[in-house]
């Protein structure tokens, strides 16, 4: 991860290679969980908050996302670190569903995504970016449907 002062931005090879390999064939999710700074930090000096720089990530990122066949399956406001370091505080939570795995690397390559990513780099100041499997619920609470596979 990109050592921001406090916090973790972009993936590292390492981690993105390991992404890369886990060949499994059907849509991956992408929990997001992340802490917006105060004021937004760009190379070039542009003014904005941490907030308005993330929302201008998404305006201009979004469009390759849908165009990937990308979807926004969840979205939440954290409120509260009741299990956890408190230092773990987030300004946003979300889960982003891709078709597979290459359509998160084609949104990465792309061109238009290259540009909006800026806007993300300004704005956040940790976050944290979990690949998983969706499963469907299981039959009782903290279960999943196939969850011998796990």
């Amino acid at each position: 991860m990109d050592d921001t002062p406090g916090g973790f931005v972009d993936p590292t090879k390492e981690t993105f290679a390991e992404f890369r390999a886990l060949d499994r064939s059907g849509p991956v999710h992408m929990l997001n969980l992340v802490r917006f700074r105060e004021q937004a930090d760009y190379e070039d000096g542009t003014v904005a908050t941490g907030a308005e720089a993330y929302a201008s990530y998404a305006r201009e990122s979004g469009p390759v996302f849908e165009r990937l066949g990308g979807r926004q399956v969840w979205v939440g406001k954290p409120e509260l670190m009741l299990i956890g370091p408190q230092s773990e505080a987030w300004d946003l939570a979300f889960i982003a569903e891709y078709p597979d795995k290459d359509a998160f690397v084609a949104m990465l390559r792309d061109p238009d995504y290259r540009k909006a990513v800026r806007h993300r780099q300004a704005a956040v100041a940790d976050s944290r970016l979990i690949r998983m499997e969706p499963r469907l619920p299981g039959a009782r609470f903290g279960e999943m449907d196939g969850a011998e596979d796990a």
